[in-house]
């Protein structure tokens, strides 16, 4: 292991990863439009690390207008680019899609905070789609996604406000 990703796992964005590791019980609140909160239900989420730590794995189901919703998103802090990283699949927002999101070199270690876009179809600009994670405690994780119209309007779209189980 590299001096860098062994002092990071002490006290790092490695480490932050670390202290995300658990189960998880909340309630995921999703808008569909700026303002409103269009669904609010239960979520369970699990958080563990892989890859030897260097990742946390983020599986969670919950229910979204009545139906039954899965995902999972991979996370990391690429050292190398001195950025955070996200790969996030699930069975609503984006069907069939890995949304891979990126955050800016330099950025602060202490919140991943990335940046990805997904398609709005019927040849219309992409849109932005923000997320970041923060553990307001260490018994607290909020999972935050915003829409960024092609304009660069930012909303709320999607909070799990976690809570250790």
């Amino acid at each position: 292991m590299s001096d860098k990703l062994e002092q990071s796992k002490k006290d790092g964005p490695h480490a932050l990863l670390a202290s995300m590791v658990g189960d998880w019980e909340g309630v995921a609140k999703t808008w569909f439009e700026p303002g409103k909160i269009g669904d609010e239900s239960p979520v369970k989420g699990t958080t563990r690390l892989v890859a030897k730590g260097n990742f946390l794995l983020h599986e969670y189901e919950g229910t979204l207008m009545g139906g039954a919703m899965q995902g999972c998103a991979i996370i990391g802090h690429y050292l190398g680019g001195n950025r955070w990283q996200v790969a996030w699949v699930n069975n609503f927002h984006n069907g069939t899609r890995i949304m891979v999101s990126e955050g800016k070199e330099g950025e602060s270690p202490d919140k991943p905070n990335v940046l990805g876009s997904y398609p709005a179809g019927d040849g219309s600009p992409d849109w932005g789609w923000r997320t970041t994670l923060e553990m307001r405690d260490k018994d607290n994780l909020v999972v935050m996604h915003y829409n960024i119209t092609p304009d660069g309007d930012e909303s709320p779209a999607v909070e799990f406000d976690y809570k250790r189980k």
